[in-house]
């Protein structure tokens, strides 16, 4: 029998078209002004912190690989019950982990580098679980760089050290973070 589906054949290809073109214009189209200004301050957080342009470059650029292509899946209703159910698990945690790093930068001498370093690792795991069969090993590997990268916790650690060089860019990261809570879109 023959398994052929042309919807599949397309989505395939639009996975692929939007995987490419993952550049900062082309991002515009996929997301708001308040994710790409939490985007931007990740990406001054992970060169300073990396030391390394490129490095920072790809984590962002692998964040939003994955993003574009979980959203396309989303819009193509590609998700079980069972995986729209992992799904929601993931936005409560995200949601958690958002109310839970606005918290830590408000509130002076709370921050805990494990809870941070957990939250963002039970997100990846159930990112994983979500897309395990619709993506490739290779976007799988992009999730476990996106979040080990920013579970790190040295650079938590730095990120949330009062006064430190972060400090700025964590400041407008949780005003971003708290808009989006406000929006409903975390």
């Amino acid at each position: 029998m023959d398994a052929f589906s042309s919807k599949d054949l397309a989505l395939r290809a639009q996975k692929k078209i939007l995987s490419s073109m993952a550049t900062k214009s082309s991002v515009q189209m996929f997301i708001d002004d308040t994710t790409s200004e939490i985007l931007d301050e990740l990406y001054r957080v992970s060169k300073e912190y990396s030391g390394s342009r490129s490095e920072a470059q790809k984590v962002i650029k692998d964040l939003v690989k994955i993003a574009v292509k979980i959203g396309l899946l989303f819009r193509n209703n590609r998700f079980s019950t069972e995986e729209l159910g992992v799904a929601t698990d993931f936005k409560k945690k995200l949601h958690q982990g958002a109310m839970t790093a606005i918290s830590f930068h408000e509130v002076d001498f709370t921050f805990d580098k494990t809870v941070m370093a957990d939250l963002l690792t039970g997100c990846r795991d159930l990112l994983l679980r979500l897309v395990n069969s619709h993506l490739t090993p290779k976007s799988h590997g992009r999730i476990s760089h996106v979040f080990n990268h920013y579970a790190d916790p040295e650079l938590l650690t730095k990120l949330y050290e009062p006064g430190g060089a972060f400090a700025p860019n964590l400041a407008k990261i949780c005003k971003g973070l708290d808009k989006m809570i406000e929006d409903g879109t975390i």
